[in-house]
């Protein structure tokens, strides 16, 4: 039965000494150490004499330039055009808002100066209406009132006889006449 451990590998003292070291540091032996090693560069691919990991940089720099690309695309794409129809939508709404401001309150404002202008007619003709109707009613009493003198007159002339003197007759005539001036 051949032993499963049979590989070795020669080192100088100082190399020894390090590997040592690690060992003690990790806490684990010599061996297990040394098969961690191996998998871990047969796994990563990496060239232990690239201290910088080179690898890692260029992996790091590729998937940099990749993340990059892509945002200059987004905004190539989306972002530019976006922000131009913004701008064009901001300055069609400046248009507007200029347009309302300069035709449509003017215009209301001139609706509002018709409508006092119109408010103030009626009631002027409300005042005159007023005038009117208070002549108007002036006008049907004084008529009663005429009519109620003409009546007394013809009461007072009918109950005159042959008899009646003139001064009498006159003094009728008069009062009527007083009566009718009063109106």
């Amino acid at each position: 039965m051949e032993d499963a451990n049979n590989k070795s590998v020669r080192f100088n003292a100082l190399t020894g000494e390090k590997f040592e070291k690690v060992a003690v540091k990790l806490g684990r032996n010599k061996r297990l150490i040394f098969m961690q090693m191996v998998d871990y560069f047969y796994r990563s691919k990496k060239d232990p004499l690239d201290v910088n990991d080179e690898l890692l940089k260029n992996t790091l720099l590729k998937n940099h330039r990749d993340y990059i690309g892509f945002i200059k695309t987004q905004e190539t794409d989306l972002l530019i055009p976006t922000k131009r129809e913004v701008d064009r939508m901001i300055q069609s709404q400046k248009k507007l808002l200029d347009y309302f401001n300069s035709h449509v309150i003017k215009h209301n404002e001139s609706l509002l100066n018709n409508q006092q202008v119109q408010q103030n007619k009626f009631s002027k003709s409300d005042e005159i209406m007023s005038l009117i109707i208070a002549k108007l009613d002036t006008r049907e009493k004084l008529k009663n009132k005429f009519i109620y003198i003409v009546e007394n007159y013809i009461k007072a002339r009918e109950s005159f006889t042959m008899m009646t003197s003139g001064r009498e007759k006159e003094e009728l005539i008069n009062k009527t006449m007083q009566q009718i001036n009063q109106l």
